[in-house]
């Protein structure tokens, strides 16, 4: 079965298309979107995985600017980059082609061969740009799985999570064309962690591809521990772990809106679960196996260091 990965390329966007990639999903296509870091560092990290790993999937460039706001980035969390280590990097790689990640995702939906379904790990503006502009492509995407959101509160800002932050104004244009959206939002994410001991255990693995995805892991937990935390969130691969393995989570039917204004507000999702309410036009991750969505994910590291 083909899908399509939507990303702005962190390492915990890599973990999880290695996390796809391991699975009987087949990718027809990768869209990159600015983010982590602007769309030049997204597009280099991109070329570099893609050697590092020996992706053959195509790989398209998608939008460098959100729908209204500024760019917003990652960075000073996650570096220059928008991928932290401790020690090797990506290596480098020539650049991607010149490529329209708009014209590749249409394209995709337009072919009618079996379900499309969409995981999204960044801001939502390459999938907006297709409501907008060919809502008729858009009406064919049959799930749009997307981490981002906060159910209780944000990261990014007291109310906002990253993804919802940087482009508010893309998740209200999704949300207003009825997509099917699976919302993996950071509550549920928080209850599957990586630990120092699974960078020590990814350690023992023999081979160069084991010690930069150990480097690549030890930096990303590190963000934890520089906080005071014992642990870091699996945020993008625990959203690619349920779109491989839906019965793992399960999801509740809810009114989900995006904040579009406020200092202190813009980009809070809020997620009414009572029918009683409101009219509900999403889904979002209530509850998680955690176990076995780490199981996937270091399943899917594991064997990715041992080819």
């Amino acid at each position: 079965m083909g899908i399509w990965i939507d990303t702005d390329m962190g390492f915990d966007d890599i973990a999880a298309i290695l996390v796809v990639a391991h699975s009987d999903l087949v990718i027809d296509g990768v869209s990159l979107v600015s983010g982590n870091a602007p769309l030049s560092h997204v597009r280099a990290n991109a070329a570099s995985a893609a050697a590092a790993f020996g992706w053959e999937f195509p790989i398209r460039t998608g939008r460098e600017l959100p729908v209204l706001c500024k760019l917003e980035t990652a960075q000073g969390i996650l570096g220059q980059s928008g991928i932290p280590t401790s020690g090797r990097s990506l290596p480098p790689a020539d650049p991607l082609p010149i490529s329209n990640a708009f014209a590749a995702l249409c394209d995709w939906l337009a072919d009618g061969a079996g379900p499309k379904r969409i995981l999204a790990l960044g801001p939502l503006t390459n999938i907006a740009a297709v409501a907008l502009a060919r809502p008729e492509l858009a009406a064919r995407i049959d799930e749009l799985t997307w981490m981002g959101g906060g159910v209780t509160s944000g990261n990014h800002t007291a109310s906002a999570e990253f993804n919802a932050f940087a482009d508010p104004e893309a998740l209200a244009i999704v949300l207003a064309h009825d997509m099917p959206l699976r919302m993996i939002d950071l509550d549920i994410c928080r209850k599957v962690l990586a630990w120092p001991a699974d960078v020590a255990r990814l350690r023992q693995t023999a081979g160069e591809k084991a010690q930069l995805l150990a480097d690549l892991l030890e930096g990303y937990v590190n963000i934890a521990i520089s906080r005071g935390r014992q642990a870091m969130s699996l945020y993008d691969p625990t959203a690619a772990a349920i779109f491989v393995a839906p019965e793992m989570a399960t999801l509740r039917h809810a009114r989900i809106d995006v904040e579009l204004q406020g200092q202190h507000t813009r980009g809070r999702t809020v997620v009414e679960t009572r029918a009683s309410h409101a009219e509900f036009n999403a889904h979002f991750a209530a509850e998680i196996d955690a176990d076995k969505a780490r199981s996937i994910i270091f399943d899917a590291l594991f064997q990715e260091a041992g080819r």
